[in-house]
């Protein structure tokens, strides 16, 4: 009978094999759409998963009173495996900022993650970069002033106190624009006691920036530090201090608020860069206060540090130099050539200028005014002195830039800086000889990162040999007990 019914397609259905005809067509569309959603799963978590931690996943965090009994009991000096980056990002700037932390981010070495407000939309390009996590919930936060991302970059030091990483003495939080140099900030960290509540990093080069938001905090972009045990603290206050402090504007700020509450002030350290300039760094960067260089920030904002190069062409020149002896990095020291009446000036790994005059060591460690402050674009002022540059071109110094690094030897190493500008021909004897070097070779010891810990000391330099064919060689060592740095 079915047979018939099949062959003559004249013949109804009855209620039951309806029923069954439904029910079998359900469960096919119920398969279908589970094997959908598992393919889709699948794909969706290889997509983003490879060498990514999960998005959201959070570890059990240790037991403070635990965790700091261990750290009491561990003496040895503080490394690189002691420190936690936490970087504040966004998904509309990550994909192109992501090129600085490649200058520096050294996986298996550097722990931290980024912090995105979502899990992205596609898959930055594939490298073994700094882990993205994505913030924690973050908009029930009161908020009456300041960016909307205030708050959840604020939350930045909770959520990486959060992620539990283990042997952590200090997390260090920076923007997604932040270029750090991960040795000496270590050597900056081992001057403090990680097992009481510190907080380390440096304000704003603008005093406008300063006034308004705060001289005694830590500016964000150029990174701050705190020890375990204030990140504990701050780890269980943050949330009731986002709410206290909705007035301030920026995320920095709030943090420096609710450090302020348990009674810590900002431990300054001028290695650390918010640049809140504009214009051309190189006046300040070629006369860096005696300090490891730890940070550099707005290098969207500032011209590149080297010319005739893009901006992250000239980090990455500047990074060779660092990476072969990090605690010379931009160290300043000066040296004369009696005869020719010339004062040089050379900045490790940036640049050796010679000036066709004589001129004392406070003149030459203050920063020349190439550059203006950061919100009104003026001369001034500055948390620094500065000498303004001189109008006429002729009295302008000579300037040689990084152009090659090599080591010597194990101890010692050799830079080569050469003249990239045009400078003015008929500007005096004195300036005409000083344009007849074409380059400079710098041969210096390695610095010891130990030096940090005492009072540093500027160290001398001495011009070598002849000038001839076009060559100038430059010999840092130490100064001797009672050398003055000025001829």
């Amino acid at each position: 009978m079915n047979r018939n019914r099949e062959k003559s397609g004249q013949m109804k259905s009855t209620p039951a094999e309806k029923s069954g005809d439904l029910r079998t067509t359900s469960l096919k569309a119920a398969v279908t759409v589970f094997i959908v959603l598992s393919v889709s799963v699948a794909f969706y978590s290889s997509f983003y998963s490879v060498g990514r931690p999960d998005f959201f996943r959070w570890s059990d965090i240790p037991d403070p009173a635990v965790y700091m009994g261990r750290l009491n009991s561990d003496r040895s000096p503080t490394n690189i495996s002691h420190i936690a980056f936490g970087i504040g990002g966004s998904t509309r700037t990550w994909g192109s900022r992501v090129r600085y932390a490649d200058l520096w981010w050294k996986p298996g070495i550097t722990r931290g993650y980024v912090f995105l407000e979502r899990r992205p939309d596609r898959v930055f390009p594939n490298r073994p970069g700094v882990p993205i996590r994505v913030s924690s919930d973050w908009r029930r936060f009161r908020r009456s002033s300041g960016p909307e991302a205030a708050v959840r970059i604020a939350r930045v030091v909770v959520d990486l106190f959060r992620s539990g990483l283990p042997n952590v003495r200090w997390f260090v939080m920076g923007d997604d624009d932040t270029v750090f140099f991960p040795e000496n900030l270590v050597a900056v960290l081992s001057k403090y006691d990680h097992r009481e509540m510190v907080y380390v990093g440096g304000n704003s080069e603008s005093v406008e920036q300063d006034v308004m938001h705060a001289y005694g905090m830590a500016f964000g972009g150029g990174g701050f530090a705190v020890s375990y045990p204030l990140a504990a603290q701050l780890y269980g206050a943050m949330d009731g201090c986002l709410n206290r402090y909705h007035y301030f504007y920026g995320s920095d700020q709030r943090i420096w608020a609710c450090v302020g509450e348990y009674g810590v002030d900002l431990s300054r350290e001028s290695g650390f860069h918010q640049l809140d300039i504009r214009g051309n760094p190189g006046g300040l960067l070629a006369a860096h206060p005696l300090a490891p260089l730890v940070s550099l920030h707005h290098l969207d904002d500032v011209q590149p540090l080297f010319p005739n190069k893009t901006q992250i062409e000239s980090l990455a020149l500047l990074t060779k130099a660092y990476d072969v002896d990090p605690s010379r990095t931009l160290q300043q020291c000066f040296c004369y050539h009696r005869k020719r009446r010339w004062s040089v000036s050379v900045s490790w790994g940036y640049t050796v200028q010679i000036h066709p005059k004589l001129m004392t060591a406070k003149e030459l460690e203050m920063p020349v005014a190439t550059f203006k402050t950061w919100r009104s674009w003026h001369d001034g002022p500055f948390t620094f002195n500065t000498r303004p540059e001189s109008p006429d071109p002729c009295k302008h110094p000579v300037v040689f830039h990084l152009a090659s690094v090599n080591k010597s030897s194990s101890n010692s190493t050799s830079t080569e800086y050469k003249k990239l500008d045009d400078y003015p021909k008929h500007c005096g004897k004195g300036y005409a000889r000083a344009l007849a070097i074409d380059n400079v070779v710098v041969i210096a010891p390695k610095m010891d990162p130990r030096q940090w810990k005492q009072s540093p000391r500027r160290e001398c330099c001495d011009i070598k040999g002849s000038l001839g064919q076009g060559r100038m060689t430059v010999r840092i060592r130490k100064c001797r007990h009672t050398e003055s740095v000025t001829i």
